[in-house]
């Protein structure tokens, strides 16, 4: 079935469509067309470590933990672990060493992200509200700790809508072993209209748009489904004309119309066989592709299937998409395959942190060469760090009272703003640390947006992505 023939039978939507259009326009908090300020940036990016990444292993030099590994840890205060009893002060098992102009020290798990080290502002004084996966993971993408709320990508498509109308404003590249805590709780619309969802794209898989294409069967013919989607049109226009104030309807037949275009846009997209051999390398992609041996957690598995979203990620930003979320890690099991590290730290990071590394760095590269790191904002987030000291002798239980974020791109700086004290454990300067409010309203300002204004009104109270709360960081702002 060609394109055309194809969407001969969504005609009877049209005039749903136009409501859906009408309906939109009014939409209080929708601003495409008249932001609150000119932006600086008009896309996002998050890569999220599920499972909770050490910021000391990764990002946030301690050597203080180094010159006293195996000695007693004592921050002099009680402390309060989510699985264990404080152990030992415990050195990362990777060495640091500076990189850029500014001489960031980063741990040689992450050496490749040294090339772009100049371009990342870290914030090493983010603190959370709870040690839970689920809960931690909840605030960082949506702003609460309860299911209930839009996630950040929902409120971006929300409030700028789409720049291209045959792909969705806002796409999720999952794990490849599956969901993380909440599963799509993390991507919801909840009460905003249901098209402002994440539409999951699994890169590399046999199909990797569920349901996108009708189902091989002797009885579904062009004809026939032709013929169905003619019956249905005119069943959902009348349906739509009878209740006007039912986005429910409109949403699905939105959707469905966003089917038929994405059969051939979003095979384009994820079609990455036409990219230059260079760019593969870059990315690291194997040459076995997706059929990679994952068998056994490996670094080569982890830069094949990290590589391979940031380079979709990136194909479907230039064709207008508004906000990626790419996933590293899935809910918990056995073997590990996520960064929740409680048993041995070496064993679980490696080989997530080299692909999660090799895949961010040829990303940030990759929009670079093309003009589109300016006005597109990465954002590296997890759900909260690893302590200080050791649980049992080779993993590191949860620490929500300080981990790292970093952003670039969009009109933000390089550099360091907020550090950890010493240990790492808690914020250096405790009465001013960071949250998410303030890495989320830092990143609704750099799109145009102001985010005390951003607001939907549910169940009696004005709704914001930052809550009551946020700030903008400015002082990383060129």
């Amino acid at each position: 079935m060609n394109r055309r023939n194809l969407l001969t039978g969504f005609t009877g939507l049209a005039l749903s469509e136009l409501l859906w259009r009408e309906g939109a326009s009014a939409e209080t908090g929708t601003l495409t067309g008249k932001l609150h300020h000119p932006p600086r940036a008009k896309r996002v990016v998050q890569l999220f470590m599920a499972g909770a990444a050490s910021h000391i292993d990764l990002w946030d030099h301690k050597p203080l933990l180094t010159k006293r590994d195996g000695q007693p840890w004592d921050p002099g205060e009680r402390v309060e672990l989510f699985q264990s009893t404080p152990g030992a002060c415990f050195g990362s098992p990777w060495t640091f060493r500076p990189h850029g102009q500014s001489g960031k020290m980063l741990s040689d798990l992450v050496a490749p992200l040294g090339a772009v080290a100049d371009d990342l502002a870290f914030v090493h004084n983010l603190v959370g509200k709870t040690g839970v996966h689920s809960q931690g993971t909840l605030l960082q993408t949506t702003g609460f700790q309860l299911p209930g709320f839009p996630s950040a990508g929902s409120w971006v498509s929300y409030a700028l809508g789409s720049e291209n109308d045959n792909l969705p404003s806002f796409v999720v590249l999952p794990d490849h072993r599956g969901f993380a805590s909440n599963g799509a709780k993390n991507w919801a619309g909840a009460f905003l209209p249901a098209r402002h969802q994440g539409t999951v794209i699994r890169p590399g898989a046999a199909e990797p748009v569920s349901d996108l294409r009708a189902p091989g069967s002797p009885f579904i013919t062009p004809r026939s489904d032709r013929a169905g989607l003619e019956a249905l049109s005119k069943l959902n226009a009348r349906h739509a004309l009878e209740r006007p104030g039912d986005d429910r309807l409109l949403a699905r037949v939105r959707s469905y119309e966003l089917a038929a275009a994405m059969q051939l846009s979003a095979t384009d997209a994820l079609d990455t066989t036409g990219e230059p051999a260079f760019i593969k390398e870059m990315y690291g992609l194997a040459p076995e592709g997706p059929g990679v041996d994952d068998s056994v957690i490996n670094a080569k598995a982890e830069t094949e299937f990290f590589g391979r979203k940031c380079l979709v990620a990136r194909r479907l930003l230039e064709r207008g998409v508004r906000f990626v979320q790419i996933w590293s890690g899935n809910d918990n099991g056995f073997p590990r395959r996520n960064w929740d590290s409680h048993e041995d730290v070496k064993r679980d990071h490696e080989p997530l942190a080299i692909g999660m590394a090799r895949g961010a760095a040829a990303l940030i590269r990759d929009l670079k060469l093309r003009g589109m790191l300016e006005d597109t904002i990465v954002l590296w987030t997890t759900e909260f760090g690893r302590m200080p000291c050791s649980q049992g002798s080779k993993g590191r239980d949860h620490n929500p009272f300080v981990f790292t974020n970093w952003m670039c791109g969009g009109g933000i700086k390089g550099g360091t703003y907020g550090e950890s004290d010493e240990w790492g454990f808690r914020p250096a300067d405790r009465e001013h640390p960071t949250t998410v409010y303030d890495i989320h309203a830092t990143i609704l300002h750099q799109l145009g947006i102001d985010h005390e204004r951003l607001a939907v009104r549910h169940n009696s109270i004005d709704r914001r992505l930052t809550d009551v709360h946020g700030r903008v960081l400015r002082d990383m702002l060129g």
